[in-house]
């Protein structure tokens, strides 16, 4: 069976909201075998939103739209149903209750808007919201099946999961499969030639998506069919074929991060960690601090942004900043053995680079980035690179190396240690 989600509302056109509705229904009719073939923002139109159910009710067997519920003036998304379903308001007792009992709750008085709020299209069934005022609403018109949510997503949630998805999901006998790999220190045009015969021995039925980001690039594989179990295998297969053709560059997969598969390693190595920052000012501590239980191996952070820093709280060499300039192998590599030192980890990272958009030169142009890593295993390593002009896609590219360095040098020491 085929979706089509239509969001309704002034906010999203503007930019003043993100429709993060779309996302989260897609990701859950997918999961119940529902394809989703188009996403539709509209206006807070009566004839749009006309429209946009009579062009969707041609395409799709399922039609969800959300917002435009409220009680105010602008939330005409009822009025607009009833036109189109050639049916009038009617007052919904239980409905009606439901807001009757938030309002109590909530010790505010009931208005004739509120009241209002009870009301629903004739034709359809009313989907009590338990978390707010606007009632969903579900039709079945010309063999199709049309339910209009409220756009909050917290209530739009409840509906869907409570009342929507238990009703739908029987309704397809269909499996849909999606599967992303991640990979690092590879851009998306290298990546696509390296894996291109790989990929021309894909069945049709498994389409592949390039999905780039900066520093990562995200491969997804979807495919479906009426037996998970075949899918699966078969997916299995070609990724364990992906593998062998570009293991150094994968970290991960699915809902995965960078971070996450790091600080795992560190757990299981019993290792900890510390980091000297310059160029990301921070950035790499806090991408490793976002994942929960990450004070078990991770001891701390020096931002060390000037050299006067670098000297006074890491212990680099005057002399070797003179020589060799801030941004340099010989520099991070005094910085990841200081941080080490001061803070008493095992691990390290230290980075030092030209965000940009200006400070570079001609034999160090804004880009440039030398980092550090320091195991146990393999001592202290570093590595060059040249990441482009943009300071804020620098900073991120610089923090996602500097991890994924780490990652390999664990990587090599867990090999060593089997």
């Amino acid at each position: 069976m085929k979706a089509e989600i239509i969001t309704i509302g002034d906010e999203l056109l503007i930019g003043q909201v993100i429709d993060t509705n779309s996302a989260w229904m897609a990701r859950e009719l997918n999961m119940v075998g529902i394809q989703v073939t188009q996403i539709t923002s509209i206006a807070d139109n009566h004839e749009h939103i006309v429209k946009a159910l009579l062009d969707a009710s041609i395409r799709a067997d399922i039609i969800i739209t959300t917002g435009g519920l409220g009680p105010t003036r602008d939330d005409i998304t009822k009025l607009a149903l009833c036109d189109f379903f050639k049916t009038h308001l009617i007052f919904h007792q239980q409905s009606f209750e439901n807001i009757e009992r938030i309002f109590t709750l909530r010790g505010y008085a009931l208005t004739e808007l509120n009241r209002k709020q009870a009301e629903v299209p004739a034709t359809c069934e009313a989907l009590l919201n338990e978390n707010g005022t606007a009632p969903g609403m579900w039709f079945r018109f010309n063999g199709k099946i049309f339910i209009s949510l409220p756009g909050v997503p917290f209530e739009m949630k409840a509906l869907m999961t409570n009342h929507v998805l238990p009703i739908i999901k029987p309704m397809s006998n269909m499996v849909i499969i999606h599967k992303t790999i991640l990979t690092q220190g590879v851009g998306e045009s290298f990546l696509a030639d390296k894996i291109k015969d790989w990929e021309s021995a894909l069945p049709p039925h498994i389409k592949l998506a390039y999905l780039p980001q900066p520093g990562i690039v995200r491969l997804r594989l979807s495919t479906s069919g009426i037996s998970a179990e075949t899918l699966h295998h078969e997916l299995d297969e070609k990724i364990t074929l992906l593998y062998s053709t570009i293991s150094e560059y994968i970290f991960g997969e699915d809902e995965e991060s960078l971070e996450s598969v790091v600080g795992q390693l560190l757990r299981e190595h019993n290792l900890s960690l510390s980091t000297a920052e310059s160029c990301t000012g921070g950035y790499i501590s806090h991408l490793i601090t976002s994942i929960a239980g990450s004070s078990t191996y991770f001891a701390g952070s020096i931002i060390s942004y000037s050299n006067e820093v670098k000297i006074s709280a890491l212990g680099v060499k005057r002399t070797t900043i003179e020589d060799f300039g801030s941004v340099s192998k010989e520099v991070v590599i005094e910085m990841a053995e200081g941080v080490k030192k001061k803070l008493n980890t095992n691990c390290s990272i230290a980075v030092s680079g030209i965000a940009g958009p200006d400070g570079g030169t001609d034999d160090k142009p804004v880009g440039t980035v030398w980092i550090a890593v320091s195991t146990p295993y393999t001592g202290t390593i570093t590595k060059r690179f040249l990441f482009g002009e943009h300071r804020e896609r620098n900073i991120r590219r610089s923090a996602l190396a500097a991890l994924d360095l780490l990652r390999k040098q664990l990587i090599i020491s867990e090999k060593s240690i089997i």
